[in-house]
């Protein structure tokens, strides 16, 4: 008989009894570690009433019986009247001072988001003013021989003769000195024929004092500004609409500012804007927004916005810079927070609420951000306390408090069977 083989049977009978060893040892360690879990559960129920259940990786989310959180496979955590939650970490107030931890609140105040922009100022073409023929003639004397001079309302711009307005300065003299009723409204037809072919008023009355007609007639300037475009020169002949000159005003001028196709809602008709220009250091310009050309620039992915600036004393001119900054505030107050304490991970954006004893991961939907804070859409509400230092370590702690919890937790029901029938087949 060999020595080996009668060894055999009592190597297999000790290792069989170590597993059985080992797994009484387990099922005890099990039932203690379960024990204080169940301990503070009780007890923790006891402290006060269940007003929700959450999920601790959703806390926005609420449920109104326990269960199985519908977002990941885990518990969903109950949130009980006295605010606290179990899903919730919990800091040690000792612990809380020596990490440095600075506490702030959710306000409500009114937002102003400022947007800044580059324009380049251009005529106010609502000031253009277009000298026009209306009748036929030429030029007989320029006032004003180069475009771009500036001109005053009521100013000689040129000197012109036209055959037509001799002939109807003649009928109207011939009927200026009728007595007759019958004759006085044809009088005033012929006067009214001098103002439709564009003779001036004031050569219509010089007629009327002087009783001779005019060879010539000058053309003054409709209203002061700068003139933009003259199109005739001394001799030179016309015909019935040819547009002689053009006058723009410069009480106003536009800035043209091209807006990002993002930044578009910040900006309103109507809203105020001032304007700085390097061509005039320290001084300030104001205006409004007139206008936002529906047209965006397909390779910039920018709008065209028109603000009116006010420009009394012609300082700003066409073509000169100006950095426009306008103001967004519309008086609404929005819920906000100072924008350190925001949590923003690309995959969700989170602030740290902070309750008696610990603090809460919440999931929040923020807005715009301007002047260290950021609007708050959801997640929140007025007057909680957050944490504005120090969350990124609380966020970690709850992430891994999470996933502890979830990697802990039993399996689903479907793949406990599952396993149940892979043993089975083997």
């Amino acid at each position: 008989m060999n020595i080996t083989d009668s060894k055999a049977p009592w190597l297999i009978a000790a290792v069989i009894a170590t597993l059985l060893v080992g797994a009484a040892l387990g099922y005890v360690f099990s039932r203690r570690t379960e024990a204080p879990a169940q301990a503070h559960t009780s007890a923790r129920q006891a402290e006060g009433k269940v007003l929700y259940w959450r999920d601790p990786m959703v806390p926005g989310a609420r449920f109104d019986k326990p269960g199985k959180s519908p977002f990941m496979d885990m518990d969903l955590v109950p949130v009980y009247a006295d605010g606290q939650s179990d899903g919730g970490v919990r800091i040690d107030p000792s612990v809380v001072q020596n990490l440095g931890v600075r506490l702030g609140q959710v306000e409500r105040k009114a937002f102003d988001v400022g947007l800044e922009a580059v324009g380049a100022v251009a005529f106010d073409e609502r000031l253009l003013e277009v000298v026009q023929a209306r009748v036929a003639g030429y030029v007989t004397r320029l006032h004003v021989k180069a475009p771009l001079m500036r001109v005053k309302r009521g100013q000689a711009l040129f000197e012109i003769l036209s055959p037509e307005w001799q002939g109807a300065q003649q009928d109207y003299l011939a009927l200026l000195d009728a007595q007759s009723p019958s004759v006085q409204s044809i009088r005033d037809a012929a006067r009214q024929r001098l103002t439709v072919l564009g003779v001036p008023e004031a050569t219509i009355v010089a007629i009327e004092r002087t009783r001779k007609p005019h060879a010539t007639t000058t053309i003054t300037a409709p209203v002061s500004g700068v003139m933009s475009e003259l199109t005739v020169r001394e001799g030179a002949a016309f015909v019935a609409g040819d547009p002689l000159a053009r006058i723009n005003g410069l009480e106003t001028v536009w800035a043209n500012a091209q807006v990002p196709e993002t930044q578009v809602s910040l900006v309103r008709e109507g809203s105020h804007v001032s304007a700085r220009a390097t061509a005039w250091p320290g001084e300030k310009f104001h205006g409004r927004v007139i206008a936002l050309l529906p047209d965006v620039d397909p390779q910039t992915r920018t709008l065209a916005v028109r603000v009116a600036l006010d420009n009394a004393a012609e300082k700003l001119v066409p073509g000169m810079f100006v950095s426009l900054a306008f103001s967004a505030a519309d008086g609404e107050r929005r819920l906000v927070v100072p924008s350190e304490a925001v949590i923003a991970t690309g995959q969700r954006t989170v602030v740290i609420a902070a309750r008696h004893g610990g603090f809460d991961v919440v999931e929040v939907t923020t807005g715009r951000e301007a002047g260290g804070y950021t609007t708050i859409l959801s997640g929140l509400e007025e007057g909680q306390s957050i944490a504005l230092s120090g969350q990124f370590l609380i966020d970690s702690e709850a992430s891994l408090r999470s996933t502890i919890e979830r990697l802990s937790a039993p399996p689903p029901r479907e793949q406990r069977d599952e396993q149940t029938d892979e043993h089975a087949r083997h």
